[in-house]
């Protein structure tokens, strides 16, 4: 069944914009992501209940900045323009658009009108999340002002009549207080959705059109036995059955003894054609003397790859290859107009040529949080949908430096110990991503009265909902003093433990 209501965002290059589309989700309404020049009749043919504008790093008045197809403000769908979204909406309208003698940035108090219905239900005052350089000096004509800063005359404006709204602020994040109900707001009270899409929808909808799709072709997953490769897996399994092979390379580069654990889970609880390929030699000779975060990332990359179709051939034509791709990783590997902050190993690292007739991704617009969701309608076990999100290079990129058989081994046992103590202390389901780092310093130490000059461990634990940003998480001293302890006296040349103190951004979860 498709939903009812459709909500089309259109991507005008920002970092947040597919937050924006998971925001409008969370609201029991579908989005799409769309390009900020899709036609007048494509977007009739979709027929959507509202459209948002995205952010941008873009000046309207720029030459070379992107528009919206002439004609659009006159459909009579309801708008709601975000940060440049608002900004451009004001300038094709007639508005002022300026460059602001001081760029506001970070969580301001904003001053609303809460007799606006894009503000119905808060105070007269709220905290917001800018992020802006220009700002709208003066308003197009039908408009008034509902919304304004210490520095920014307006922050928020709308045409009740012709159902334009203009946010300055960003209401997606987690910064925006109550930012959620904005766009509620804007999607009940302005567009009129009635809320019929629920992760089910997605679901159905999904092996339907991977049914269609892929008929009775073969199809080729990359398992590593993750989280998001494992409800793609099992989605695929749902519409395809047993024209789908899942290929679990384990690479010698995954958690203590998570490759056991792995065939075990696939090869006792789902009717798939699994296949096992212990490559870790194979891994480790490409990797030798590689200290390059990048190039660790491309080699694993291109290794899998060439894995995969010497499997494929082993099987016979195989026309797919299935990937757990979700949207974090797009964004951070800098795809479409975002810039590059890290290749991931599912969308990067690809080479020119592979026998295979197509890529199909059928997670990559969602979030980590949506895709535990989305494992838990399929009836995946908890214990897997909620299993430790683990980067496709695996413990490749979390040993800083040079990757050797003796440096994973000292990183599993520490990971282990960390992993274990977490869950001991009831808290690994309050932490959303934490790990272990063997980094590449080695500093002195006193052991049993003599000198030592060995590695030390960095503990890393993120609390997100989205994994685009993240704080890290205050973990009582008891418990971190405990996996110190246990580390610096149960693992071999560890001789010091520090811990991560730095949310995302400025850092990324990963350290490299």
């Amino acid at each position: 069944m498709k939903p009812k209501d459709l909500i089309l965002v259109l991507d005008f290059g920002g970092q947040y914009n597919q937050l924006i589309a998971r925001r409008v989700r969370e609201c029991n309404v579908y989005s799409e992501v769309v390009p900020f020049n899709i036609s007048l009749e494509e977007i009739k043919k979709k027929n959507p209940k509202g459209i948002i504008f995205t952010g941008g790093p873009a000046s309207v008045y720029g030459a070379e900045s992107p528009k919206c197809v002439d004609g659009i403000f006159e459909l009579g769908i309801p708008i709601l323009g975000i940060c440049y979204g608002m900004q451009l909406m004001s300038y094709i309208l007639g508005g002022k658009v300026s460059s602001a003698s001081t760029r506001e940035y970070g969580e301001t108090n904003v001053n609303i009108d809460n007799t606006s219905l894009l503000f119905k239900g808060f105070e007269s005052t709220n905290i917001f999340l800018m992020s802006h350089t220009d700002y709208v000096e003066s308003l197009p004509e039908g408009f008034r002002r509902i919304g304004y800063t210490s520095s920014c005359p307006n922050a928020a404006i709308e045409n009740k009549d012709k159902k334009l709204y203009g946010i300055q602020f960003h209401p997606e994040v987690n910064n925006s207080v109550n930012g959620s109900l904005v766009i509620k707001n804007f999607l009940y009270n302005v567009c009129n959705c009635s809320g019929d899409w629920v992760m089910s929808s997605f679901v159905e909808d999904s092996i339907r059109s991977l049914k269609e799709k892929i008929g009775n072709k073969k199809a080729l997953c990359a398992l590593s036995g993750g989280v998001d490769s494992s409800v793609a897996a099992v989605l695929l399994s749902k519409a395809i059955g047993k024209n789908l092979t899942c290929i679990f390379v384990d690479h010698g580069l995954l958690r203590k003894n998570e490759g056991d654990e792995v065939e075990k889970v696939f090869t006792s609880q789902y009717d798939l054609n699994f296949i096992r390929v212990n490559a870790k030699d194979l891994f480790l000779d490409k990797l030798s003397g590689v200290t390059d975060p990048e190039a660790k990332r491309k080699i694993i990359g291109e290794e899998f790859i060439r894995v995969f179709e010497q499997e494929a051939k082993k099987i016979g034509k195989v026309d797919f290859l299935v990937q757990g791709t979700i949207y974090p990783d797009v964004i951070e590997s800098g795809l479409g107009k975002s810039s590059v902050i890290k290749s991931h190993h599912n969308v990067g690292g690809l080479p020119d040529t592979i026998d295979f007739k197509e890529i199909i991704e059928p997670l990559r617009n969602l979030f980590k949080d949506e895709v535990r969701k989305t494992g838990l309608e399929l009836g995946i076990p908890e214990n897997l949908v909620y299993r430790q999100p683990f980067p496709g290079p695996g413990l490749a990129i979390r040993i800083i430096g040079n990757i050797t058989e003796d440096k994973l081994d000292i990183l599993k046992d520490a990971d282990k110990i960390f992993t274990d103590e977490i869950k001991n202390a009831g808290l690994d389901r309050s932490i959303n991503q934490y790990f272990a780092v063997l980094t590449n310093l080695k500093s002195v130490g006193v052991m049993g009265d003599e000198r030592t000059y060995d590695y030390t461990i960095a503990l890393r634990a993120v609390e997100t909902t989205d994994f685009m940003t993240g704080n890290w998480s205050k973990i009582p001293y008891d418990v971190l003093g405990k996996v110190s302890n246990r580390i610096v006296n149960e693992v071999k040349h560890v001789n010091r433990v520090v811990y991560d103190i730095t949310s995302k951004p400025p850092a990324t979860i990963e350290w490299e």
